[in-house]
């Protein structure tokens, strides 16, 4: 499980599909590691439905939890009076 978590932390948010193909395990392998680690509070997750050239893919989509990522580097818009 801490090799999923870790990717997390690496990449930030991510598809289960993504984390499969990265550390090259099976994705029901990845989906019993993201399933545990949600159960413990250490992610969370989303459910995902999208279409490509119109197949349907189920995903999930998996972020650290209480994460917050730093902000962009460059400049930032003015405020609007």
């Amino acid at each position: 499980m801490s090799e999923v978590l870790q990717c997390l932390k690496k990449y930030g948010q991510r598809l289960d599909l993504e984390i499969a193909k990265e550390m090259g395990v099976p994705l029901a392998t990845v989906r019993q590691r993201l399933a545990g680690l949600a159960a413990s509070g250490e992610i969370i997750t989303c459910s995902l439905t999208r279409f490509e050239n119109g197949k349907r893919i189920d995903a999930l989509q998996c972020r650290v939890s209480g994460y917050v990522p730093p902000p962009a580097p460059g400049r930032k818009a003015k405020a609007t009076a």
